[in-house]
Formats: C-alpha cells, structure tokens, sequence
C-alpha cells in the first residue's frame, strides 16, 4: 500500500497513477490523516445493446432534399 501526502501526490500523479493501475492500493493524505484512495475505473463487462428506440423514431420521406428556399438563401444550384 502506497501512502503519498498531497504535494507528493500533484508531483507524483503518473507514477501513482500507474501503480494503482498495476493494483496497488493508493492512499492520499493530509497532514498525515487518509483522505482518499486511489482506484482504477472497473469497466462494464456486459456489451451495450442497441435497439431502445426502434419503432419511435420516423424519418421523413423527404428528409434528403433540400427546401428550395433554403437553397436560394445559400446560393446553391439544385439540378
């Protein structure tokens, strides 16, 4: 177990960094009391699902073409 005070831990961040990844557990303390440890993130294990919104979105029909108006307004030439 690594014990750094918070001036050796802003100088030291990398290093202690790199030890809590390597799983070591990292304590920072203030005037020699804990105040936190340092962990590394746990990733979620199960994959992301997709499909939540299938059904309830609707792409209009027209959702390509561009509105003549806006065309003009921009200076672009529609075939």
């Amino acid at each position: 177990m690594a014990i750094a005070n918070i001036h050796e831990a802003k100088s030291q961040l990398s290093r202690l960094i790199e030890q809590a990844l390597s799983g070591e557990e990292v304590i920072i303390a203030r005037a020699g009391q804990p105040v936190v440890r340092l962990v590394p993130i746990q990733v979620e294990a199960s994959p992301r699902r997709g499909g939540q919104w299938k059904g309830r979105v609707r792409i209009a029909e027209d959702f390509d073409s561009l509105p003549a108006e806006i065309a003009d307004a921009f200076g672009i030439e529609q075939p």
